[in-house]
């Protein structure tokens, strides 16, 4: 491999990181009508253009961020999908996902438009009472993703509870 050549691997193109990177890299694509994966929410702390179509935001450890991914064929479809991942610290486990390098703690996985709307929804309730979705609390993302799951609504992300988690986290330091 030459230069910022990526190699073609399962799961998606792996974007170039020097392996001393301690940042969590996502690829996006946006091909109209058959591809577009995007950043819903999350601060990053670079962006590399590599073509027209494509582009990688990386991720500090403990960075909290939504990918979406939307692919669609000749017949519909194919995959709509919202994951909201935590980049991990070098050397801490992770679970892999495509176009995620070198993976993170996935906190809500959610597959199909009406459950993905649904998420998309909640994201912009928490950020009508003007909350970061960034700053959300990891449980209530899992919190989300267990309900959705079962078929149950999720609870509201009230301030109370993000007081709450914001004073948990300052003695958790």
């Amino acid at each position: 491999m030459t230069g910022n050549a990526a190699p073609r691997v399962r799961g998606g193109p792996v974007p170039f990181a020097r392996s001393s990177d301690s940042l969590t890299h996502v690829e996006l694509t946006h091909i109209e009508k058959r591809i577009e994966n995007w950043i819903r929410f999350g601060r990053e702390v670079h962006e590399q253009i590599l073509d027209r179509r494509r582009r990688v935001f990386s991720y500090r450890p403990g960075s909290i961020f939504a990918f979406v991914r939307w692919a669609a064929n000749d017949f519909g479809t194919v995959i709509s999908r919202i994951d909201i991942v935590c980049a991990v610290e070098p050397g801490e486990s992770y679970q892999t996902l495509p176009f995620v390098r070198p993976g993170g703690d996935i906190l809500l996985k959610i597959e199909g438009w009406p459950k993905v709307e649904q998420v998309l929804r909640h994201i912009d309730a928490v950020e009508a009472v003007g909350i970061d979705a960034c700053e959300v609390a990891p449980d209530h993302w899992r919190h989300v993703h267990h309900r959705m799951t079962a078929g149950h609504e999720p609870r509201a992300y009230t301030r109370e509870r993000h007081q709450a988690w914001l004073k948990r986290r300052e003695i958790e330091r």
